[in-house]
């Protein structure tokens, strides 16, 4: 098997993936990058990184001749610029969600991925949450019958301690590909188009930062090659709601509603009247055996990180996104959620935030193939 050498850029949650990549047969050795100098000390001394491999200047990590690969986990406003820098060096690259915060530069990372001939994957947590691999494997097996409607929701509170200034005011779709991508990956289609909604007002110093005026975004898409139209809502401050990142989806035969409240249960309809509360089963089966217990809640290490306070955990999904991203690369193909995927699922929720501010106008998603 070939050996691969990744370097993981980000240590918020980014340090989650350095010991699942560490136990995968497909790794030779992983660095990291950060430029908090006793987070470095802190992790090179706990998973006994080598010296040659802990960067805190991240130009530094695509000049590296022996480096296979880079995991980029950082602020959004960092992802293109970081993600262009990596393939235009000619290496690997996962990024965390989103592609990136406008449509040129997805066009950009579709434009370098090409010319570098390298695996591109985003790192969508979403697709790889035990609960969307139970209804996608209900809608792949017919279980489901006919989709006939999916609804996705991504609704948190970021004025909790914790999250970067950023954050602040960012509009509600510009990052929406955690309530988009599983509606879109159930159907096995792309957005076409889309019409979305404002609602509700933020606080006017949220609203100025980036003149977004909007507490609540929902937007309808239109899907390429189906008749079904999905619906997303995205809110993120001045919205008194428990974290929830969710997806229903209804059929002639089955339908699933993600549940209510954390750990109550979800929602099965198998036909009339029926209904049951259930809970998902694990995906460890799905993953090699080296790496298939990191689907388990205890093994996130730092479990007040807000991201996992919000976010439950991400579902079980970091192994499945290790798994995916380097056998892509072993095996030569493109990843499950390569550049093009990443720019629809992307610009999705970049062309809702658009249709929003201009009052609900139907907006045509780009076709990055």
């Amino acid at each position: 098997m070939k050996q691969i050498t990744v370097v993981i850029v980000g240590m918020g949650f980014g340090k989650e993936f350095i010991p699942i990549y560490q136990k995968h047969p497909a790794i030779k050795r992983v660095g990291i990058c950060t430029r908090n100098p006793e987070t470095l000390k802190e992790l090179k001394e706990r998973f006994n990184l080598d010296d040659d491999l802990i960067f805190t200047n991240y130009e530094d990590v695509p000049k590296r001749a022996d480096v296979d690969a880079i995991h980029i986990v950082t602020p959004v406003p960092e992802h293109a610029r970081m993600t262009l820098a990596s393939l235009n060096a000619g290496k690997h690259t996962a990024c965390t969600i989103p592609m990136a915060m406008t449509v040129e530069d997805c066009k950009a990372i579709v434009e370098a991925r090409k010319k570098s001939g390298k695996v591109y994957m985003m790192m969508e947590t979403a697709l790889y949450t035990r609960e969307f691999l139970y209804g996608l494997k209900l809608a792949e097996s017919g279980e489901l019958g006919r989709i006939q409607f999916v609804r996705g929701s991504h609704i948190q509170d970021m004025s909790m301690p914790g999250w970067d200034e950023y954050w602040k005011g960012y509009p509600p779709m510009l990052n929406g590909t955690h309530a988009i991508s599983p509606l879109l990956r159930i159907n096995n289609t792309k957005a076409e188009s889309v019409v979305c909604h404002g609602s509700g007002r933020l606080s006017e110093d949220l609203a100025s930062r980036y003149g977004s005026p909007f507490a609540v975004e929902t937007a309808t898409f239109t899907l390429k090659n189906s008749d079904v139209v999905a619906e997303a809502t995205r809110s993120l401050f001045d919205v008194v709601r428990q974290y929830r990142e969710s997806y229903d989806v209804y059929g002639t035969k089955m339908s699933f509603e993600w549940e209510q409240l954390q750990d109550e249960g979800h929602s099965v309809f198998d036909g009339g009247e029926n209904a049951r509360r259930m809970e998902c089963p694990d995906t460890d089966d799905m993953l090699i055996p080296e790496i298939a217990h990191f689907t388990k809640r205890e093994k996130i290490d730092d479990p007040n990180h807000v991201s996992f306070l919000q976010g439950a955990g991400h579902g079980g999904s970091h192994p499945h996104l290790v798994q995916e991203f380097l056998a892509a690369i072993v095996e030569g193909r493109e990843s499950a959620v390569d550049a093009h995927m990443a720019a629809n699922y992307t610009c999705a929720g970049i062309c809702a935030h658009e249709s929003a501010m201009n009052g609900g106008k139907r907006i045509q998603i780009p076709d990055f193939e």
